[in-house]
């Protein structure tokens, strides 16, 4: 149940159910990314033992914020740790959730085409109106790291459906914080910064942790990355295009099924990018002055990458011929055979006319 919040005429239905994520009653304390509506939240959690029959032994609480951007969340991670642990301890007393909310109110007016005739809503004023393309200062300080020890080269799976706007659903058990952050990282490998580009497919959405209560939202999305703590969601195939149990990224789709496999030019890529972010760490060591940091170079990376196939994909499509080869293939950095049916999908996603002439290998 929701035991108090500020302003208390907004609608936070279910909102009890994104910010306890099923099955955090095994752990001690967790943090949690969600949507709610336009908005985005945090929520830390914590769970103390307790000598009461009442409340069966345990007392859990979370205690989380609503923002219409959830670019500099994190920084209020700390505040609500405290006051988590706060709320348990002594349970009823508000005074500093109601002292930072009246610090950091603000007015966000309902975005055009959500119906004028709803009231303005009041929320932090502090944190970004627009969600940048970069999606920066997100993040602590290594989930970009942790993202790439995590998956290993099947970054580069992901990658690919992350540009191909697929539906990405990443299952894992509690606690759900550190996959809120995968979440986010599959975001951050299909940005593209050329002009033109990614006006006919859906925005790359974080949909951060979703559960059952979130089934029906999720029906008619057609482009979102989120995680569950509910196994059930794999039976419900319909909901997403790529499920990921752990390390392990599959899909039902038998036309996306050439993309779970790593070719040669996927390896040549992960190399580089571990290359880059040894040079990196290495300077880091050696000079003392500003150095950018592991996320940013992970963001560019897959920017660059991003940008220099649809530069390709443009060029060629305003030629004369309109024509695609292995050798304009391999420029983009993928492999003319075990990408083609990548490119095929991306041409298509994207409306970019232009014919391939890779011709399918002769043998299997």
């Amino acid at each position: 149940m929701v035991e108090w919040c500020l302003p208390q005429d907004i609608d936070l239905e279910g909102v009890e159910f994104k910010s306890m994520a099923s099955g955090s009653h095994k752990i001690q304390s967790d943090f949690i990314y969600f949507r709610k509506g336009p908005f985005f939240g945090l929520a830390c959690f914590a769970n103390m033992p307790v000598e009461s029959e009442l409340e069966r032994g345990a007392r859990m609480k979370s205690v989380g914020i609503l923002s219409p951007s959830y670019t500099l969340l994190y920084r209020y991670m700390h505040f609500l740790e405290n006051q988590v642990r706060h709320q348990l301890e002594t349970p009823g007393h508000y005074s500093h959730l109601a002292a930072f909310y009246e610090d950091k109110k603000g007015v966000l007016h309902a975005s055009p085409g959500r119906g004028s005739s709803l009231p303005p809503v009041y929320w932090l004023p502090s944190i970004h109106r627009y969600m940048y393309p970069e999606m920066k200062i997100t993040h602590p300080a290594g989930c970009m790291s942790q993202f790439i020890k995590f998956f290993g080269e099947q970054i580069l799976i992901l990658w690919k459906f992350a540009l191909l706007r697929k539906r990405i659903l990443i299952f894992s058990p509690p606690p759900v914080g550190v996959v809120c952050y995968r979440v986010y990282c599959c975001c951050c490998l299909a940005n593209v910064s050329l002009p033109g580009i990614g006006g006919t497919v859906p925005e790359s959405k974080p949909f951060f942790y979703v559960n059952v209560a979130d089934i029906e939202s999720l029906e008619v999305e057609v482009s979102y990355v989120a995680c569950t703590t509910e196994k059930i969601f794999e039976e419900k195939r319909e909901l997403y295009d790529v499920y990921v149990d752990n390390q392990n990224v599959k899909t039902h789709h038998d036309h996306l099924q050439p993309l779970l496999k790593i070719n040669s030019a996927d390896r040549e890529k992960y190399q580089r990018l571990n290359e880059q972010r040894q040079m990196l760490l290495y300077s880091q060591e050696v000079e003392e002055e500003y150095n950018p940091c592991e996320e940013d170079l992970f963001v560019l990376f897959f920017l660059e990458q991003n940008n220099r196939i649809f530069q390709t994909l443009l060029e060629v499509s305003a030629s004369q011929d309109k024509t695609l080869t292995a050798e304009h293939a391999r420029g983009m950095g993928l492999d003319p055979q075990g990408d083609r049916s990548f490119l095929m999908d991306l041409l298509e996603a994207y409306g970019i006319d232009v014919m391939l002439v890779i011709d399918n290998p002769c043998c299997p």
